[in-house]
């Protein structure tokens, strides 16, 4: 799979295309039910696949610090995107440029100018351009003016019903139900950055952690979980904190992960978390002595998991 930073980097290969069009958050079933109906139509047409995502996601672009959490961070997202076999994936930067970009210059620079797209793949929900002034309607109409077919999503629902959507997601893992989330990711809940210095409060209590670092403002789950940590291809069963350690006033949010029975040197390596089960929320402790205690009953709980 080939990634590609902005529309100024399309070639011709890349050129007549069957699109889809998305946040893509957590990639979960729903949007690979999406994503196989568009490897069937660019084998159809015998055209590349192509998904257009934004970086920053537009409401993280809009709202600042209210935007809903993430699922999963670019590098992550686009190593599951890659995992669903599509030719290309096309990371638009969403720009102020970008947000003034009214619906018909959107179709016709990007769609049609840019992508010269054949078919395109979207909810009936979506909405673009300026001040979101295009709608699937819009984009219908365009496409048959235009000469490409635009068709809605499918909907992929849970055993009990419920559509599956990002904000489903998200809310799962905030209630700690990670194997329900991991259901309707269809993968396991998951991140991964590079380990980083931290202040290294941890030794001084017996727990050191591998600092993570996210490179996301606010991820979609916070806690305590056990996880296992892997690095190099090898699985460490291990606890993780993700939150803001409001104990030792903490301000942003800090994945640490604490691993069973290790004496190495991760600094500076990529890892990669893998959550496997909630313990407890995050909460401020009187001091270190009871955090100390604490992270102690913690650790306890998450090994009875690993030995279960």
């Amino acid at each position: 799979m080939e990634l590609i930073r902005g529309i100024h980097n399309i070639r011709l290969h890349h050129q007549k295309c069957v699109l889809t069009i998305g946040n893509f958050d957590g990639v979960h079933i729903g949007h690979q039910a999406i994503l196989s109906r568009v490897r069937f139509l660019a084998c159809h047409y015998n055209v590349p696949s192509c998904i257009m995502i934004f970086e920053p996601q537009p409401r993280e672009f809009f709202s600042k610090g209210k935007a809903p959490a993430r699922i999963s961070r670019l590098r992550d997202k686009v190593r599951l995107l890659e995992g669903q076999g599509i030719d290309y994936v096309l990371v638009m930067p969403f720009n102020k440029r970008l947000q003034q970009l009214n619906a018909n210059d959107f179709c016709r620079s990007i769609l049609t100018g840019g992508l010269q797209v054949r078919h395109l793949v979207v909810g009936d929900d979506f909405r673009f351009g300026c001040d979101r002034q295009g709608d699937f309607q819009y984009l219908h109409q365009f496409g048959a003016e235009s000469d490409f077919v635009v068709e809605n999503t499918i909907s992929v629902v849970t055993k009990s019903q419920e559509r599956v959507s990002s904000s489903l997601i998200r809310a799962l893992l905030a209630d700690g139900k990670v194997s329900q989330a991991a259901q309707a990711l269809g993968h396991a809940v998951e991140l991964s950055g590079r380990v980083v210095y931290g202040k290294q409060l941890g030794r001084t209590i017996g727990f050191p952690t591998a600092n993570v670092y996210l490179k996301m403002a606010k991820p979609a789950l916070t806690g305590v979980y056990a996880v296992v940590l892997t690095h190099k291809g090898i699985d460490y069963p291990s606890i993780a904190n993700v939150g803001t350690r409001p104990t030792v006033d903490g301000i942003s949010t800090k994945l640490e992960v604490n691993i069973f029975d290790f004496d190495g040197d991760l600094y500076g390596e990529y890892v990669n978390v893998r959550f496997c089960q909630f313990i407890r929320e995050e909460r401020k402790m009187s001091g270190l002595e009871e955090l100390e205690a604490q992270i102690q009953l913690d650790k306890e709980k998450a090994q009875r998991y690993f030995i279960n």
